[in-house]
């Protein structure tokens, strides 16, 4: 059964979604480019978040809100949108799974370039507090919403989720890959970013850009000086251009604690 859906995503903006147990079928992406608001495969990952505030999950907690900046961080990339909340347990469980998960595959210690992934952090804690606490040990490349934006609500709705916690992970086009990919993740772990990445045809970058080396923590005293050397090799050393949650799957009967 297919389901209509109208909403606002912002006072001056409204989005009609069509959604499926699967995700977005081929209708989906017609009424979305009806509404000139989202056009899945014309415009990239940053036009979902475009008029909104994402922050950065670093100790300045920086917000990334231009269309330059959003661009850099979402678009020719696989973008995974994880609704979870600290407090659920089996998110407790998935988090640390999650997490392993992306330093894998965006740290240097355990490769020479970051994946070209990204992933926002959809909160459904019940409090701001529950939300910090949960984002202190998650990693500083995440980027999550404020925790009052009704966007989150609108996108648990866009994406149909019932229940926590789930990933879904998107082509640079918006196309949905995969609708919970949880289970392959916590299965496969990071060699299912793989088969993700084929099958959006994220154009590959043989070079380590200025926005990855901004991330990287200095692991010596002689690291910033490698960095430098390298983005020189590389001649990249330039400017950048560029109300209610669902419930924890299967535990609706446990209450969240407080």
């Amino acid at each position: 059964m297919v389901t209509l859906t109208l909403f606002t995503t912002s006072p001056s903006s409204v989005l009609l979604i069509v959604s499926q147990k699967a995700g977005f079928s081929a209708l989906s992406e017609k009424a979305c480019l009806r509404t000139g608001l989202w056009e899945p495969g014309r415009t990239g990952m940053a036009t979902l978040f475009t008029g909104k505030i994402l922050i950065r999950n670093n100790s300045d907690g920086d917000e990334v809100d231009t269309e330059q900046e959003l661009s850099l961080r979402l678009d020719n990339r696989v973008l995974l949108l994880y609704f979870g909340a600290g407090e659920c347990p089996q998110c407790q469980t998935f988090a640390p799974i999650l997490k392993d998960f992306f330093v894998k595959l965006t740290d240097e210690f355990y490769v020479n370039r970051a994946s070209q992934i990204a992933l926002v952090y959809i909160s459904q804690d019940q409090t701001k507090e529950q939300q910090d606490s949960f984002l202190r040990d998650m990693p500083r490349k995440w980027l999550f919403l404020p925790f009052q934006d009704e966007l989150k609500r609108d996108l648990g709705r866009m994406f149909a989720v019932d229940h926590i916690p789930m990933v879904v992970v998107l082509k640079p086009s918006g196309e949905v890959v995969t609708r919970d990919a949880v289970e392959e993740i916590g299965r496969l772990g990071p060699a299912c970013f793989w088969n993700w990445q084929e099958a959006s045809e994220v154009i590959d970058r043989n070079f380590l850009t200025a926005e990855d080396f901004d991330d990287l923590a200095p692991r010596s005293l002689t690291d910033p000086i490698r960095r430098l050397k390298y983005k020189i090799e590389k001649g990249i050393l330039r400017s950048p251009t560029a109300q209610d949650g669902p419930h924890c799957s299967h535990l609706s009967s446990v209450p969240l604690k407080t």
